[in-house]
């Protein structure tokens, strides 16, 4: 009988001749200089980096002051680095004329990735409804991925699932409520030229979920009964429709019926919506949170202009 060969595995001269806390402080995270030419951009990025007058604002900083914060990166496959978070502050870096930006490299999976991406973007003003509903999507979809493996904590960004459902987490991290989470996400199920009507803000994100329901052929019929009545739906049609879809009974005529109705004028009123509220706050505190504090403030303000008033 042949006996069975072994393998020998032989250390590399680097482990050789390098001390175990050598070895330590290489996995350690460093803050580096890296050429603009070895950053790329993270895999669907869901966040745009535009050249409008806010660029222009960073580009004048990072020229007086440099990079105050570093990039997040991560080791790419084909070399070089996934830039994490940094992307716009990299494009500052290039329009000022550099050609290193400082970051810190940081060798997490692409999950883990996803959601440091994610949180260190989402609390940012100028987001657009549709990059909000596409990161919170990549965010749940890494931390379900997580979950099937079993790994639920990212030290990282301090992520622990502790028996809660994952868009509760979402929503706890984002402010936002767990249902409106639920409705960004949904927006992913919507056809691009819908998609499109909620970035231009053609159409709110209310109604667009429940549109969201709708099979792909039928919201390809709404795309031309919209264009058709130049009108886009209620939050009330969008719900009609939805119910009317699920029975079976949703077509061109039951369609075109509820979208050529006469819509009652909307009463007056002052929306606030949490992104903008936001900046007011810590980063902890919920809607419900915010609600009630700027009730108890206002009622505060009240008080004191009536006894202005009775003085």
């Amino acid at each position: 009988m042949k006996s069975k060969e072994r393998k020998i595995e032989l250390a590399s001269a680097a482990d050789l001749f390098s001390t175990e806390q050598e070895r330590q402080d290489a996995k350690l995270e460093r803050l580096q200089h890296i050429p603009l030419s070895e950053l790329y951009p993270f895999p669907d990025h869901p966040f745009s980096v535009k050249d409008d007058d806010t660029m222009q604002e960073t580009v004048e900083s990072v020229k007086e002051r440099g990079i105050l914060t570093p990039a997040i990166v991560r080791p790419r496959e084909g070399g070089g680095y996934e830039i994490v978070a940094g992307h716009r502050r990299k494009r500052a870096c290039e329009l000022a004329g550099l050609d290193t930006m400082p970051a810190i490299v940081r060798d997490v999976d692409r999950d883990t990735a996803i959601i440091i991406m994610v949180d260190t973007n989402i609390q940012r003003e100028n987001i657009s409804p549709m990059e909000k509903a596409k990161a919170l999507k990549m965010k749940l979809d890494a931390i379900k991925r997580q979950g099937a493996r079993l790994d639920l904590t990212c030290d990282q960004v301090g992520h622990k699932l502790d028996g809660k459902k994952s868009v509760e987490v979402i929503a706890e991290q984002a402010g936002e409520s767990k249902t409106q989470v639920q409705r960004y996400i949904r927006l992913n199920n919507l056809s691009p030229q819908l998609q499109q009507m909620v970035e231009d803000k053609k159409m709110a994100v209310t109604p667009a979920s429940e549109i969201a329901y709708l099979k792909p052929e039928e919201q390809a019929l709404l795309v031309e009964t919209i264009e058709s009545e130049q009108a886009t739906p209620s939050l009330s049609q969008a719900q009609r429709m939805k119910k009317l879809s699920q029975s079976g009974e949703l077509n061109e005529d039951t369609m075109l019926g509820i979208m050529s109705e006469e819509k009652k004028p909307e009463v007056d009123k002052i929306i606030f919506t949490s992104d903008t509220l936001q900046k007011y706050f810590p980063r902890s505190y919920t809607p419900k949170q915010m609600q009630e504090t700027i009730i108890k403030l206002l009622d505060q303000w009240h008080k004191r202009r009536q006894r202005n008033q009775e003085r």
